[in-house]
């Protein structure tokens, strides 16, 4: 990949638009590396957060940008997500975690006012138990969502702002100026 400065005005552009973005004071977000094999242009954001009850989440946003477009994506620019989020015994034994766990990502679209098509992915529960000398916890549960989606212009900071309500959402923080009483942190 050459120096952003060489890079096409709609991918400079898309990359200002992200970077745009401000998130809650609850979350950290930084550039991290892109993949550099997906597309000729890649700009990625990484985003790590804790919610109420020490709820760890982490996340990354890669913007993908091909000037001749490829035909899954239905256009030029591809946002792709993965999160991964620490959940408690009982939510990770709800049947219906991985629905919700979608709805998470396609209400943060629709509330961002985020324009997209070819939205596609996928949400996995997983749960590890540990054995012998490994530290950590004895058991372990986990919620991974991976999807991607093609935004129709080069306005991404919904996009943006979307993932950030994303993580929020996965990491169980309430919404910016609600105070949760009655919890404890650890608990």
């Amino acid at each position: 990949m050459t120096a952003m400065t060489h890079a096409p005005e709609l991918f400079r552009e898309a990359v200002a638009a992200l970077q745009a973005v401000r998130p809650r004071p609850e979350m950290t977000v930084e550039t991290v590396r892109a993949p550099q094999r997906l597309a000729p242009w890649a700009h990625a954001l990484s985003c790590e957060t804790t919610g109420p009850a020490d709820v760890l989440a982490s996340g990354r946003l890669v913007l993908l940008h091909d000037p001749e477009g490829q035909e899954a994506w239905h256009g030029v620019l591809r946002m792709v997500v993965y999160v991964r989020a620490e959940l408690d015994r009982e939510l990770a034994t709800d049947p219906f975690l991985p629905a919700v766990g979608w709805s998470w990502l396609t209400d943060a679209l629709e509330h961002s006012g985020a324009s997209w098509t070819a939205l596609g992915g996928t949400v996995t529960e997983t749960s590890s138990a540990r054995f012998g000398d490994i530290s950590g916890p004895a058991r372990s549960d986990d919620l991974e969502l991976r999807a991607s989606w093609t935004p129709v212009d080069g306005q991404l900071e919904p996009h943006g702002e979307a993932f950030l309500q994303l993580m929020s959402s996965v990491a169980g923080l309430p919404p910016v100026g609600v105070t949760l009483f009655g919890h404890h942190q650890g608990s």
